[in-house]
């Protein structure tokens, strides 16, 4: 080797140097997140299941990681406008999206959707599911979805089913029993879960699968008879109301869902991070006792887990929203 190679190793064995300074660096800032407050986006207003949620969580992470958890809610597009500002954010984990199974309806239900749920974002955890419940008004003489089932049958056409607006989970939920059945129905679009219920109970429409906490205290009241739960086993708020599944509807497993996600190239550190807080926080009793009080279930799955969750979501309700005819464009 000669004099005159020297500075040229020299200048490699620096470029080395700062190459593993700089991964060091950069796993250290992992290690460190979060080091500065961090916005969960929230595609709706403030006071719905989603953004009561959210704050349950964010209020936890607050508590577990040392930071800020800030719920913004940002309403419009169906979430849409949430979604795609968060598909745009930094992949650094200080732009998160509490996301809800309106979304995974969305990519179908919208002509020309901006993003792409199984590829523009991380999956961070599955936080909650919401059983749907199926009620009827107690003027229609039935008793089970079966019975229910054969007065459609017997009267095609004169039914109508109520929902919080075209395309919503809530809707989507109606038209998969109405496939599955192979009812003739009307289906009744309203602005919101409130003014569907108050119809349901006047009697203008004559049932509706509704989130559980819209519509248990009217059937608690005997304002509303409720037949089944949307979800795969029983509600614990509930649990004298049988499944779908019970009823005559192997696979009927239908619920609202509410998760975090992150933009696509989130690092694996601040993900596990952020997952393994929530896991801890839906431990916890209070946090247990609220979900109760909303009839909200606790889900626990590893990042991978929710994703394959979402994927099966928005295959999923692909056909159920084409053959509902619902389009947004």
């Amino acid at each position: 080797m000669t004099q005159g190679q020297k500075p040229g190793l020299r200048r490699i064995a620096a470029a080395l140097l700062a190459t593993a300074a700089g991964a060091f660096a950069m796993g250290t800032a992992h290690a460190a997140y979060p080091d500065k407050p961090v916005r969960i986006v929230v595609g709706f207003s403030a006071g719905g299941t989603t953004d009561v949620i959210a704050r349950i969580f964010a209020k936890e992470l607050t508590e577990e990681l040392g930071q800020s958890f800030v719920v913004e809610n940002k309403p419009g597009a169906g979430s849409n406008i949430a979604t795609d500002m968060v598909q745009r954010a930094a992949p650094d984990g200080y732009t998160l999206l509490f996301v809800a199974v309106t979304s995974a309806i969305n990519q179908t239900l919208y002509k020309n959707v901006t993003f792409d749920l199984t590829k523009d974002f991380t999956p961070v955890a599955l936080g909650a599911k919401v059983p749907n419940i199926l009620v009827v008004n107690p003027g229609v003489p039935v008793k089970s979805v079966q019975e229910l089932v054969e007065y459609a049958k017997k009267n095609p056409g004169k039914l109508a089913f109520a929902s919080s607006g075209s395309g919503t989970s809530i809707h989507m939920a109606g038209e998969l029993f109405k496939m599955k059945a192979g009812i003739d129905v009307l289906h009744v679009p309203y602005k919101g879960s409130a003014p569907a219920v108050t119809d349901l109970i006047g009697g203008q429409v004559q049932y509706m699968f509704d989130n559980m906490p819209s519509s248990w205290p009217h059937v608690q009241s005997g304002k509303l008879r409720a037949l089944a739960v949307t979800t795969k086993e029983r509600s614990k708020s509930a649990p004298d109301v049988p499944t779908m599944q019970e009823s005559g509807f192997p696979g009927f497993d239908v619920s609202s869902w509410f998760g975090m996600i992150a933009p696509a190239g989130t690092p694996p550190e601040v993900v596990n991070k952020l997952n393994a807080a929530m896991q801890k926080a839906l431990d916890k009793p209070e946090v247990q006792t609220s979900f109760e009080k909303l009839g909200a279930v606790g889900e626990k799955t590893t990042p991978a887990q929710f994703g394959a969750f979402i994927k099966s979501e928005v295959e999923g309700w692909a056909p159920v929203v084409k053959a509902s005819g619902a389009r947004v464009d």
